[in-house]
């Protein structure tokens, strides 16, 4: 687990420990709320909306919704014995998050999103092979090789930065993976020999490699991402 979970974990512990309190009070109190409690509650339930939109920026994803429709349910002013429910619920979008993250589940998804779009770039390289277009398709497909190499470092702790804070080329990554024992030196070869044809491709050095070559590149780059990018 990483440290930006670890902190986004502990961010929601604290949440829920202070959901907790207001739930206690809530349960207690049978008349108006203290002011000091309305306060209380705003300012939590912000906190949480807002750590939500930031996990999941999409404003229709299911955490979202949920905790729009809980917080539409819930009387700021009013938390008494009859009307502390509604923060349960929140609490539990909560529960099921802090969840998602310990389980690794919010990374798994976002591992899936990331080989789809891989694999659109994959496919637009491949189309623009067989149109004869070979430059435009090692540059793409290129490109993907590189994110792959970028994902996988990250993966596993790898530094992806140079020390002036610009993303690290293919070659040393390939380097560092390897290193590390995620692939064998074979893999490494043909990394690098692919890495190899692609800056010829951006640098206008067309001659140096034909079609046959991308489309065996782009055959590399389709089952190295597939077994990879996990």
């Amino acid at each position: 687990m990483d440290k930006r979970t670890e902190l986004i974990i502990t961010e929601i512990n604290k949440l829920l420990q202070i959901g907790n309190g207001l739930v206690q009070y809530g349960k207690s109190n049978g008349s108006d709320t203290a002011d000091e409690k309305v306060q209380e509650l705003t300012k939590w339930t912000n906190l949480s909306g807002e750590l939500i939109f930031k996990l999941y920026p999409n404003k229709s994803s299911q955490y979202n919704s949920h905790f729009q429709h809980y917080r539409a349910k819930m009387e700021m002013t009013r938390l008494h014995s009859n009307n502390y429910q509604p923060l349960l619920e929140l609490m539990g979008v909560l529960e099921a998050i802090k969840y998602e993250l310990e389980s690794g589940l919010i990374n798994k998804l976002k591992t899936l999103i990331q080989a789809d779009i891989f694999s659109d770039f994959l496919e637009m390289g491949e189309h623009l092979l067989k149109e004869g277009y070979k430059d435009a398709s090692a540059v793409i497909i290129g490109s993907v090789l590189e994110d792959t190499l970028r994902k996988i470092a990250q993966e596993n702790n790898i530094e992806i930065l140079n020390d002036k804070g610009k993303f690290l080329t293919m070659d040393p990554l390939n380097i560092a993976i390897e290193k590390i024992g995620i692939y064998n030196q074979l893999v490494k070869k043909q990394i690098t020999s692919w890495a190899d044809l692609r800056n010829n491709a951006a640098h206008g050095r067309f001659s140096e490699y034909d079609d046959k070559q991308v489309a065996m590149m782009l055959q590399f780059v389709q089952t190295f991402s597939a077994d990879y990018l996990k």
